[in-house]
C-alpha cells in the first residue's frame, strides 16, 4: 500500500480527542450519500414516466399519421395506403375515420372520439385494442339487426354505467340538413367489448367501431380522415415521415408521434434539468463539508505534517495524501448513496409504493426506472465534486513551512 494511501486511511479513524473532526467527517459522508441517493430516486421517477408514458403512446397511437391538408378527407385510401406501404421502414399501415361524438347510455352522455377502423389493419399498427378486459376484437366484424358494433374504454364505460351487450346511442354532430334546420344524426351502437389501456385519456374518451359502421354515422362513404403507420424505427419517424408525404403527392401532410407529444417529453425534459440542478445544491453543500474536515485536519496535523516533511516526505505526498483524504470521504458517500437510491428504486417499482390518481397523471403509480448510466455519471460527478473540495486544503498542507512549526518543539 502507498504511503499516502495508508495514512489518509488512518486518518478516517479520528482518534478521541479529535471527535469533532470525526463527526463532520460522518456528516460529510452521510452529505454525500443523500445526494447521490436523491439524485438516482429523482432520475429513476423521471426516467419512468417517461419511458411508461412513451410506451403507451406508442402502444396506442400510430407512429406517424397521413392527412389531408383541407381536412376534406381521404378519397381513394385504400389504393394510396398500398402504395406507401411498400416505401422503405414502413412495417405497417392502416386507415381510419373518426369524430368527435356524444355517447348516451339510458340518462348518462358522456363526449367521446369515436375511431372507425378496420380491425385487422388496426392491431398491426397500435397495441391499444390487444388490451381487452371484457369482450374481444373480433366483435367488431359482428352484425345486429338494429345496431352497430362498438368498443369502449374502461373509464368510459364507467361514466355511462356500460357492459358488455348494453345498446349505446351514438350522436354525430355532422347532422342532416331539413327544413328545420340541421338536425344531428346518431345510429345505435351495441357494446362488444370494453378495452384497458393504462392511459386515462383513452381509457375515458376513446371509443372504437368498424370503418363502414362509423363512415355510415358521419356520411362520409369511401373517405377516411387519416392513414396511420408503423415504421421500424420510432425515433426516425420524421425523416420517415418526410418521405411518406412527398410520396404521397401535394395536398397531404403528415404527423409524427414525437410532434403530437412534444409538449409532454419538453415538460419531462426540463423537469429533468430542473432535479440535477436542485438536488446538485445538496452535493455542494456535502463538498463544503468536506473542505471544513479537510481545513480542521490540516489545522490538527500540522506538527504531524511537519515531521513527515523533515523525515523525507515530499510536498507532493502531503498534496496527494490529504486530497486522498477527502476523496475517500466522497467515494464512501458515493457507493452507500448509490446502494441506498438504487435500492429505493427497486422497492419502489416492484411494489408500487406511491399511487397516483390516473386521472390527473394518466398512471396509476409512480415508476421507478434507474438506469445503469445515470448511476455512472452521478459516481463521476459526486468524486470530482469532492476532488474539487480537497484542493485549497491539500495545497495549504502542503505548503505549510516544518522549520517554523517545529521551532519552539
Amino acid at each position: 500500500m502507498r504511503f499516502e494511501l495508508f495514512v489518509a486511511l488512518r486518518y478516517l479513524k479520528a482518534k478521541r480527542r479529535q471527535a469533532a473532526i470525526s463527526v463532520i467527517t460522518l456528516i460529510s459522508v452521510l452529505g454525500v450519500m443523500a445526494g447521490v441517493a436523491a439524485l438516482v430516486i429523482a432520475l429513476a421517477i423521471n426516467n419512468g414516466f417517461r419511458e411508461d408514458l412513451e410506451q403507451r403512446l406508442l402502444g396506442a397511437t400510430a407512429n406517424i399519421n397521413l392527412i389531408r391538408t383541407q381536412n376534406d378527407g381521404i378519397r381513394g385510401y385504400q389504393e394510396l395506403a398500398k402504395r406507401l406501404a411498400r416505401l422503405p421502414h414502413v412495417v405497417a399501415d392502416a386507415p381510419a375515420l373518426y369524430e368527435e361524438v356524444l355517447i348516451s347510455s339510458r340518462s348518462r352522455a358522456q363526449g367521446a372520439v369515436l375511431k372507425g377502423i378496420d380491425p385487422q389493419d388496426e392491431i398491426r399498427v397500435g397495441d391499444l385494442l390487444r388490451h381487452m378486459r371484457s369482450g374481444s376484437l373480433a366483435g367488431l366484424n359482428e352484425t345486429f339487426a338494429n345496431a352497430d358494433p362498438i368498443i369502449i374504454g374502461k373509464d368510459l364505460a364507467v361514466s355511462l354505467g356500460a357492459a358488455v351487450g348494453d345498446t349505446l346511442t351514438v350522436t354525430s354532430p355532422q347532422g342532416s340538413l331539413t327544413p328545420f334546420g340541421i338536425v344531428p344524426k346518431y345510429r345505435y351502437f351495441r357494446v362488444v367489448g370494453i378495452f384497458d389501456a393504462g392511459f386515462y385519456d383513452f381509457d375515458a374518451t376513446w371509443a372504437f367501431t368498424n370503418l363502414w359502421a362509423a363512415q355510415r354515422l358521419f356520411d362520409l362513404a369511401h373517405v377516411v380522415s387519416v392513414i396511420e403507420f408503423k415504421v421500424d424505427n420510432v425515433y426516425q419517424a420524421p425523416s420517415i415521415a418526410e418521405v411518406i408525404r412527398q410520396a404521397a403527392g401535394p395536398g397531404f401532410d403528415t404527423t409524427t408521434w414525437i410532434e403530437q407529444n412534444h409538449s409532454l417529453f419538453s415538460a419531462l425534459k426540463l423537469e429533468r434539468l430542473v432535479t440535477v440542478l436542485t438536488i446538485g445544491l445538496i452535493m455542494l453543500v456535502a463538498a463544503l463539508n468536506i473542505f471544513v474536515t479537510l481545513a480542521m485536519m490540516v489545522m490538527d496535523k500540522n506538527r504531524e505534517i511537519a515531521v513527515l516533511v523533515s523525515m523525507g516526505a515530499l510536498r507532493r505526498q502531503v498534496w496527494a495524501l490529504f486530497t486522498l483524504h477527502g476523496v475517500l470521504i466522497g467515494a464512501l458517500g458515493t457507493a452507500l448513496g448509490l446502494l441506498l437510491g438504487y435500492g429505493a428504486s427497486w422497492v419502489g417499482e416492484h411494489y408500487r409504493l406511491i399511487p397516483l390518481q390516473a386521472d390527473v397523471y394518466s398512471l396509476a403509480y409512480v415508476p421507478f426506472h434507474a438506469r445503469p448510466w445515470d448511476g455512472v455519471w452521478i459516481a463521476l460527478a459526486a468524486l470530482a465534486i469532492s476532488f474539487l473540495a480537497t484542493l485549497y486544503p491539500s495545497l495549504g498542507a502542503a505548503n505549510l513551512n516544518p522549520v517554523e512549526i517545529l521551532r519552539y518543539e
